[in-house]
């Protein structure tokens, strides 16, 4: 049991991040059509919400190989070019998700003072 919950880890969170996002919404459209006011902050939190379920869902996703490949090609490779293939792949992501992290670290300090209108949080959570 404990196995199964750390292995689907990301895809729990994601998921329950997901239903935040539904319950929000659903509860804003129904105060705002039929109480006639809103919650002023679930816009900002729901889009919170659905931010991270993207980024925990893109995890989810690679950990499991999901991510859109072009495989047309590799296919017809043996496995042994296929591996090398991969690994060559797999290499060129990671430099790509380091310059990305450095990109991201710079957006993040520059973000980290506005705060979001509502919620008064910092930008740098959310995005």
């Amino acid at each position: 049991m404990q196995k199964k919950l750390l292995n689907n880890f990301e895809e729990i969170i994601a998921s329950l991040f997901i239903c935040c996002t539904l319950v929000l919404v659903v509860a804003n459209i129904f105060l705002r059509y039929f109480v006639k006011t809103g919650i002023p902050w679930s816009e900002e939190a729901a889009t919170a919400c659905f931010v991270w379920s993207v980024y925990i869902g893109a995890s989810a996703a690679y950990k499991q190989g999901q991510h859109i490949g072009i495989d047309l090609i590799v296919k017809h490779f043996s496995n042994n070019m296929r591996n090398v293939v991969q690994l060559i792949v797999h290499l060129i992501l990671f430099f790509v998700i380091v310059f990305i992290c450095s990109l991201s670290i710079l957006y993040i300090k520059t973000t980290y003072i506005k705060v979001t209108p509502v919620l008064a949080v910092s930008s740098a959570y959310i995005s």
